[in-house]
């Protein structure tokens, strides 16, 4: 069996993934002053609820022993979320979002409860910013006279095209 190249313990199977490839276990990371000034909506950590469950697939014999997988539920209307940012969630045509009102989570892609309860609350976290910054209201406007000629241009262009195809058709008008 041969080592792989960032074993350098050599024991077999560790895997390339360094401690940098896996996301923090735990703890929130601080968020920094960048995602701030995008206007990140802070979550609470109490206002989210856990619990743990069998996951779901192939898993061998331990997948029936252990329950590693992670329902998340986040009661939005209850949430200490700023007002706008509610409603745009509840608006959300999202099918994780339940009729109540309320997120729902399924995390089941790592093998530990810990890494699954992050990953969860990194997807309530990246839903809840899509929200969190106000959409920016569309000024209709009109096109310039010039877009309009080269439309029309364009038009004429692909219409000599198409009619010089045919049988019998007249280039000429």
């Amino acid at each position: 069996m041969a080592l792989e190249p960032a074993d350098s313990s050599r024991r077999h199977g560790a895997g390339f993934a360094g401690p940098s490839a896996s996301p923090p276990v735990g703890g929130r990371r601080k968020p920094s002053a960048a995602s701030e000034a995008w206007g990140r909506a802070q979550l609470d950590a109490r206002e989210v609820e856990f619990s743990a469950i069998r996951a779901q697939g192939a898993g061998g014999q331990n997948v029936n022993k252990v329950s590693s997988a992670i329902h998340l539920r986040f009661d939005i209307r209850a949430s200490s979320l700023p007002e706008d940012v509610k409603d745009r969630l509840l608006a959300l045509r999202d099918q994780r979002i339940t009729q109540e009102g309320v997120v729902v989570i399924k995390a089941q892609q790592h093998r530990s409860q810990p890494m699954n309860q992050a990953a969860a609350l990194a997807r309530l976290q990246t839903l809840v910013d899509s929200v969190a910054e106000a959409p920016v209201e569309r000024r209709p406007t009109r096109p310039s006279y010039g877009a309009r000629q080269r439309r029309l241009e364009g038009k004429r262009e692909r219409s000599l095209l198409k009619r010089s195809r045919g049988s019998g058709g007249d280039i000429d008008k």
